[in-house]
């Protein structure tokens, strides 16, 4: 008897344990995964703000690495669209979903974009300067993703009006509607025109310009 509760038990607990996995690295979210994402990088933005700015002797510095972080993460925010979502497999794959999905809650795992915060900007940038200066460049980094996620979700999921919530939608639709590879930028789009791919509202056809106000963009 005691051998089946325990054997009971071990299934439960490993069944619990798959769907834990499943929810911390699908791309496709629930409600409430998606969500905690925007959560643990509040969270984070709002602590590094008080570490890095916690100290006045470190402000003036902390000013140029935060900066040079936003900075940066707009133009790793491009390349990773343009070369990497649109171009290699199996992240390609995944992206596609997204635009065949628009309105589906599909994102990176946030345990798998945090970890590459970590490793690929905290870790390297402390080795090299030290860690005030490498938590100042990642708080640039994630305040650059956090208004990222915001600005993607709010022109799939919002419905606001306003002349700026229009232009992105406008600039997003082209990147989803053209056909063409075009629009890579979401928060800004300085390195589409830097880099030529950048598009004007007249390429849109008519009823392209409809689909901007079908979608839940």
């Amino acid at each position: 008897m005691t051998d089946t509760l325990e054997k009971g038990r071990l299934a439960s607990a490993t069944q619990w344990f798959k769907r834990v996995r499943l929810q911390l690295f699908a791309f496709e979210n629930t409600p409430l995964s998606y969500m905690l994402d925007f959560f643990i990088y509040g969270l984070l933005v709002i602590f590094l703000t008080g570490f890095v700015f916690g100290n006045m002797r470190y402000w003036p510095w902390a000013w140029l690495f935060v900066s040079a972080g936003v900075l940066g993460w707009t133009l790793i925010e491009y390349l990773l669209h343009r070369y990497v979502l649109h171009g290699l497999q199996p992240f390609r794959r995944w992206h596609e979903a997204h635009h065949q999905q628009p309105s589906a809650l599909i994102s990176i795992p946030t345990i798998f974009s945090v970890s590459l915060f970590a490793v690929l900007v905290f870790v390297p940038a402390a080795l090299l300067m030290d860690v005030h200066h490498a938590a100042e460049l990642l708080l640039g980094m994630l305040m650059g993703y956090f208004f990222y996620a915001m600005t993607h979700h709010a022109t799939h999921h919002w419905r606001g009006r306003a002349p700026l919530s229009l232009r992105r939608k406008r600039w997003h639709a082209f990147h989803h509607h053209s056909g063409a590879p075009i629009c890579f930028g979401v928060t800004t789009q300085f390195w589409d025109h830097l880099f030529g791919t950048a598009a004007f509202d007249n390429k849109l056809k008519p009823k392209e310009k409809m689909k901007i106000f079908a979608m839940k963009d």
